[in-house]
């Protein structure tokens, strides 16, 4: 079965500095050479510390950002620099709920009015609107009568329901989520989570989930990729990913997740300094001056992708050589 997303050595510069030419003279690599598929149905992790390229990688998958190389499928077909106006007309088919559930709405309009605006964008009629708005209020859990309402009268975990029956609207087949949840109290979050997972059991959607909190990554994904500097370290099934870890930086990401259990105390493991500066990466593996099991190749060799199981990639050298501590009770 084919992919619904298929991303292929995907990468992301941006242009910091050039030459009184006009040439470059120093870039940052936000994405390098990123390569995932999602199929429907499915709900895809990307999980990072902030600044890893998680959410330009969004943005490139969304075609709100142009690729610097690589390439995109959507359904089989290549986007990666389809024209606009083409583009425009499957936009519909990929929708995006974002950070901040306070600043994504416009304070100016009505709920109906920014349920109904991708709607209107596509050329609906205004009774099939109003149906379809009412519809898809039901399904998140806001009774019809908000409609009239404007965004200041909701808290943030309305608001964000709002965002998401507004990327429901069109019936799209991905919704990218980025960082969908940071911004919401933690018994917030579990609902919009909970939702989350709702919606896209019952209309068979793919989810591209990105957050920096791993704990939330795992109650909703089945897959997970963990990102570091720009690059995908690691990716696996959700239970493979936390029962063994291959990546030193999945250890330290999976150890610091905090336990629910007072009378568990996990042993930390820790990731010295701080993360490097995608100006300026350290060279070979971006991640050795930080971890435990770093030798000399590390330090010299940037290590490829390998898949030591079906369905599992490790980008390290030495993979499996740093493992989870033990947990005392």
């Amino acid at each position: 079965m084919s992919a619904l997303l298929e991303v292929t050595d995907l990468c992301k510069r941006f242009v910091v500095r050039t030459d009184v030419l006009g040439r470059t003279t120093q870039e940052l690599r936000a994405v390098e050479d990123v390569t995932l598929a999602l199929q429907t149905g499915e709900t895809l992790g990307i999980v990072g510390e902030s600044g890893c390229g998680k959410t330009t990688l969004g943005r490139m998958v969304l075609r709100l950002l142009e690729p610097s190389a690589g390439a995109i499928r959507f359904d089989g077909r290549d986007i990666t620099h389809l024209p606009e106006d083409e583009l425009r007309a499957m936009r519909q088919a990929f929708q995006v709920v974002f950070q901040d559930p306070f600043s994504s709405l416009n304070p100016r309009m009505r709920v109906r009015e920014i349920i109904g605006e991708p709607l209107r964008n596509l050329g609906w009629t205004r009774a099939r609107i109003v149906a379809r708005v009412e519809e898809v209020m039901a399904i998140v859990g806001l009774p019809a009568e908000y409609m009239v309402r404007y965004p200041h009268a909701f808290s943030g975990g309305q608001r964000q329901r709002i965002g998401i029956a507004r990327a429901l609207a069109p019936s799209p087949r991905l919704i990218v989520c980025d960082e969908a949840v940071s911004a919401l109290d933690v018994s917030i979050q579990a609902q919009v989570l909970n939702l989350l997972k709702d919606v896209q059991e019952r209309f068979g959607l793919a989810l591209l989930f990105i957050s920096h909190n791993l704990a939330v990554v795992r109650h909703l994904s089945h897959r997970i990729a963990v990102m570091y500097l720009g690059r995908v370290v690691e990716l696996a099934a959700e239970d493979a990913l936390f029962r063994r870890p291959l990546h030193p930086y999945t250890v330290a990401l999976i150890a610091a997740v905090p336990e629910p259990d007072p009378t568990i105390r996990s042993r930390h493991v820790p990731v010295e300094g701080e993360l490097p500066s995608p100006l300026n990466p350290p060279p070979g593996c971006a991640f050795h001056p930080r971890c435990p099991a770093a030798q000399d190749r590390c330090r010299s060799e940037v290590p490829a992708i390998t898949e030591p199981e079906p369905g599992r990639f490790v980008r390290c050298h030495f993979p499996g050589s740093v493992t989870p501590m033990e947990t005392l009770r």
